[in-house]
């Protein structure tokens, strides 16, 4: 397995009421990207990684990572307008070790998830691996099922991983038709259906930090960690 890990950062932090991107806001003494950077790229022995940023954060962001991070190598790539735009500059980036061989797995990560762990991230790259694709899930009622599959009720959370050929191929045709997924899965499920993708049990405490209240409870979650993964 050769895993690439991409962090998204590009987006803005309209929701959380906030003029800056909220992957930018200090959590716990360090930035919520740093976070996000160092459980990503401390579930690999060796990995690509990737973070996408707006234009406009590019000075902030290489601070950011000069102060917090240098041990870190990390690759930045200027986001799009788009979620799916973004993921698709990550993996034009990331095309010649893709076609090379050098790559053979991709995770995209929201960089405003820091409290995914360092297990789930192998997890994910390993089944990725072997089955082609996964993504994790958790149950949102066992009873309430999904009217399309007739399966129980999940929330889809990141990191999404695929091997990475399929997932370059499969963006690739997005962009001949203007496809934008809403993440990662969707554009997978469009437009290489036949590609296997498993779910894998995730924990709920892998929030996305969305609103002021979700600061709180990821401070929360870190200090049962022990500050730790």
């Amino acid at each position: 397995m050769k895993p690439a890990v991409v962090v998204l950062a590009a987006g803005s932090g309209t929701r959380f009421g906030h003029i800056t991107n909220k992957v930018w806001l200090p959590l716990s003494g360090r930035r919520i990207i740093s976070r996000s950077l160092t459980i990503a790229t401390k579930s690999f022995d060796k990995c690509r990684a990737i973070l996408v940023i707006h234009p406009d954060d590019e000075a902030l962001a290489k601070q950011v990572i000069a102060r917090e991070i240098p041990h870190i190598k990390v690759e930045i790539v200027y986001g799009g307008t788009t979620r799916h735009e973004s993921e698709y500059h990550a993996l034009l980036h990331l095309e010649p070790a893709i076609n090379s061989g050098e790559i053979n797995v991709v995770l995209i990560h929201d960089g405003a998830r820091p409290l995914a762990t360092s297990a789930l991230f192998q997890e994910i790259a390993e089944t990725a691996y072997r089955h082609g694709g996964a993504i994790p899930t958790v149950l949102v009622n066992p009873i309430e099922m999904n009217k399309r599959s007739g399966e129980p009720l999940v929330r889809v959370q990141t990191p999404q991983g695929f091997k990475a050929q399929d997932l370059l191929a499969a963006y690739k045709a997005a962009a001949e038709v203007d496809f934008h997924g809403t993440d990662t899965g969707a554009c997978m499920e469009k437009f290489l259906p036949n590609v296997k993708t498993i779910s894998v049990s995730a924990d709920a405490t892998n929030v996305k930090i969305t609103y002021p209240q979700d600061l709180a409870i990821a401070e929360h979650v870190l200090e049962k960690r022990g500050y730790q993964d």
